[in-house]
């Protein structure tokens, strides 16, 4: 795997942007940016079938402290390729696909620069045509183009035409809120925070909540820093979620808000300080968009609960459909199964990412957030409750356990495949176990009420050499009674590091 092919991340690109954390050199150079910024209008002129010169691409980014920098030569290597550049600033990903869409700007492409919840020593880019995200085989093939012309992008001055680009989404949301909550100010007498994490999210206060009537008294870490010095920008980081919950008893909120960075993920927290995130956020959704699409499926990643299942089929009558981890997996399934004739609107993973059909199937946090207010608003007006008790329901597992277990081999990717196949014949032949119907990524494994009470997933991790494990169990001690069959399995297998626990 050459230096070059190592920037991809799935469907982006991800590489250390600025030095300053020990063994992890810059591989994001100056030259490396200019040329990805070049092959990437070359190959939309080739996908258009139309000059490079007559292209319109836009440019955004998050807060990171590598943002300029990295611009700058996105922009020389756009210019050099004969492209119309248009800085869009500090903007969030939702936003900068929309730049390809709203017919005040409807650029050709859109390019991000963000590495979402990551250290701020990185950086990485996202590429958007009005058709979407860009999938894995593009992002190859751009950076094949790279490689090759890299020589010859050499740096240049540039002209850039500058667009508020966030006022343009900021009131695309509120006009949505506003028609589906019939109210110019559905928000009024409603406390409401947001915690950007010093991400790019901060918009959504000023923006977007305090044009809707909210009072957003308490909300927190709203200025872009790129060395993020409060928490992680990630609904999923425990410290991060803490300081939401904290803000929101604090200041006796009725609704708190976290964003990642870029603001294409978003987790929430109810008026009592209890957090709606992972599989409550996905019930919360579901319970939204199956009252509008009843009976459709609702396609998830592979390590949602058996009582997100339960909700979602029992009590909800939708489909749940247990797809793979990550959020492009997550997204195409959805598309391909409304391709195929069965309905699905809603496609959620547990780290946050989540698309709804109404928009594009678009991993947009600030829309998903923005659908959650129109049910807040609709509750209120009719007197109806609030917005917890919607889910309050929901079966919580007794246990619930992620370990992410080290592979030491340099070709761990087969490693891991010999370990999972193995694991699967272990499973078959395990008292109280059973391989569970209708899984499409690693081994799922169902234990009864004999053997742990719940469920096992052991797979892949997407791009790191590790096996991510998923326990649950419905009973105090399952997780352990699970995870103890499962260490012994493994303890055979030298190229796998086991935990101390």
């Amino acid at each position: 795997m050459n230096e070059w092919s190592q920037l991809q991340n799935g469907s982006d690109i991800r590489g250390v942007a600025v030095d300053g954390v020990a063994g992890q050199p810059v591989t994001l150079h100056d030259s490396v940016v200019r040329a990805i910024g070049c092959a990437f209008a070359q190959w939309l002129a080739q996908r258009l079938e139309k000059p490079a010169r007559q292209l319109q691409i836009s440019v955004g980014h998050d807060s990171r402290i590598s943002a300029e920098k990295i611009k700058g030569s996105i922009f020389q290597g756009l210019t050099h390729a004969g492209a119309s550049i248009y800085d869009c600033g500090l903007a969030s990903t939702p936003a900068m696909f929309m730049s390809t869409i709203f017919t005040q700007h409807s650029y050709d492409g859109a390019m991000m620069l963000t590495a979402s919840h990551l250290p701020f020593n990185r950086n990485g880019i996202k590429f958007f045509t009005r058709h979407g995200g860009l999938e894995k085989r593009d992002i190859t093939k751009i950076l094949k183009m790279a490689e090759t012309i890299s020589d010859g992008v050499a740096p240049t001055s540039v002209t850039v035409t500058p667009v508020q680009l966030m006022d343009d989404y900021a009131a695309h949301l509120v006009n949505i809120i506003r028609l589906e909550s019939g109210s110019q100010t559905p928000l009024k007498d409603l406390k409401i925070i947001v915690d950007a994490g010093n991400g790019a999210g901060g918009f959504f206060v000023d923006k977007v909540l305090q044009p809707l009537g909210a009072n957003t008294t308490g909300s927190q870490f709203l200025e872009p820093d790129g060395m993020f010095p409060n928490h992680a920008p990630n609904p999923e980081d425990p410290k991060a979620i803490a300081a939401i919950v904290t803000a929101v008893r604090e200041n006796a909120a009725d609704f708190g808000i976290i964003f990642d960075t870029d603001v294409d993920r978003a987790g929430a927290v109810d008026k009592n300080g209890t957090p709606i995130n992972r599989n409550r956020f996905i019930a919360l959704m579901a319970t939204i968009v199956l009252e509008k699409h009843p009976g459709s499926v609702v396609v998830t990643d592979s390590v949602t609960s058996t009582g997100l299942k339960w909700w979602i089929e029992e009590h909800l009558r939708g489909k749940h459909h247990r797809f793979q981890r990550g959020y492009r997996n997550v997204i195409n399934e959805a598309i391909r199964l409304n391709s195929s004739g069965k309905e699905s609107y809603l496609a959620l993973e547990t780290s946050g990412h989540g698309a709804l059909k109404e928009n594009y199937f678009l991993d947009d946090g600030a829309y998903q957030i923005a659908k959650i207010l129109i049910k807040i608003a609709q509750l209120k007006m009719a007197d109806q409750g609030t917005i917890d008790e919607l889910i309050a329901g929901l079966p919580e597992p007794v246990e619930a356990k992620e370990i992410r277990l080290k592979i030491k081999v340099a070709d761990f990717s087969a490693y891991a495949d010999q370990v999972l196949a193995d694991f699967a014949t272990f499973a078959a032949q395990t008292p109280g176990w059973s391989l569970t119907a209708d899984n499409y990524e690693g081994v799922h494994v169902t234990c009864d009420a004999t053997a742990g009470n719940g469920w096992a997933l052991l797979r892949k991790s997407l791009h790191d050499p590790q096996l991510p494990l998923n326990i649950e169990s419905e009973q105090i001690g399952g997780v352990d009674q699970i995870s103890a069959q499962i260490k012994s399995f493994l303890s055979t297998y030298v190229g796998i590091e086991l935990p101390d626990e």
